[in-house]
């Protein structure tokens, strides 16, 4: 007596297809595809995050709250991640695997993975703020836009200026 388990192969993520010919024909046309290739899961998933400072001073409040709002430097934004990641799920989202990409300014693009981005983009919009310093205001992480392919979310950063 066979005891055989039936178990189905994973499914592939990537899908390759080479075609090649000889000579071309005049009912043919002109083009041919050589390779093609398809990605169907990604392993990561990207962000794109700016701080904010969601009420302005009173001291200045005929500046805009871009110039009340510090800029960003590396240590600053993973911490202010951390903080909002460790409050939303605990020492599970404490240890979540975040990649800083490029911090400029009050934005940064960071780079999570793929199974994870939902509960991060949950956590860093559910976190209410940090105070900065003993001072009153808070600072917090807004998400600008996230999704599976880095260069959408580069288009994207234009479109408030052109829609907005």
């Amino acid at each position: 007596m066979s005891t055989e388990m039936d178990i189905d192969p994973p499914p592939t993520t990537a899908t390759i297809t080479t075609t090649t010919t000889t000579k071309p024909t005049k009912s043919s046309s002109k083009f041919q595809t050589l390779t093609q290739t398809t990605i169907r899961s990604p392993v990561f998933s990207y962000a794109h995050l700016s701080l904010v400072s969601p009420f302005p001073s009173s001291s200045s409040s005929s500046s805009s709250s871009s110039q009340n709002t510090p800029s960003l430097d590396t240590l600053t934004a993973r911490h202010y991640l951390t903080t909002a990641l460790r409050q939303f799920l605990g020492d599970t989202g404490a240890s979540l695997a975040i990649d800083m990409l490029l911090v400029k300014g009050t934005e940064c693009w960071v780079r999570v993975p793929r199974e994870d981005l939902a509960a991060f983009a949950a956590a860093v919009t559910a976190y209410p703020g940090h105070n900065v310093g003993g001072e009153e205001e808070q600072m917090l992480m807004r998400v600008v836009g996230c999704g599976d392919w880095l260069g959408a979310l580069v288009g994207r950063e234009g479109q408030g200026r052109v829609w907005g």
